[in-house]
């Protein structure tokens, strides 16, 4: 499911329009992306957990060439699903 077919779900069951819909989605996704920048963790009940992690630097591999290069360390986003979540996907 993309991003369209995700609006188009939500409207279908909410009656809301599309254009609202989408206006929704979006400040939902803002919201998280400007709290997981912060360094907040954004808390769904039953849903699941999304939070900043941090990456190691380490030594990677050049597919191509095979030389050693460096991976610099960085903070990734991830997601950690919820109890309900788990149990609605088995």
């Amino acid at each position: 499911m993309n991003k369209n077919e995700l609006i188009g779900e939500l409207s279908d069951k909410t009656g809301f329009t599309k254009s609202d819909t989408q206006k929704f989605l979006n400040a939902y996704i803002e919201s998280i992306q400007k709290a997981l920048k912060k360094g907040k963790e954004v808390q769904l009940v039953g849903f699941g957990t999304f939070k900043v992690t941090k990456r190691k630097a380490r030594t990677g591999r050049n597919p191509q060439t095979g030389k050693e290069l460096q991976i610099p360390a960085k903070k990734v986003p991830s997601f950690r699903p919820g109890k309900a979540l788990k149990e609605s996907v088995c």
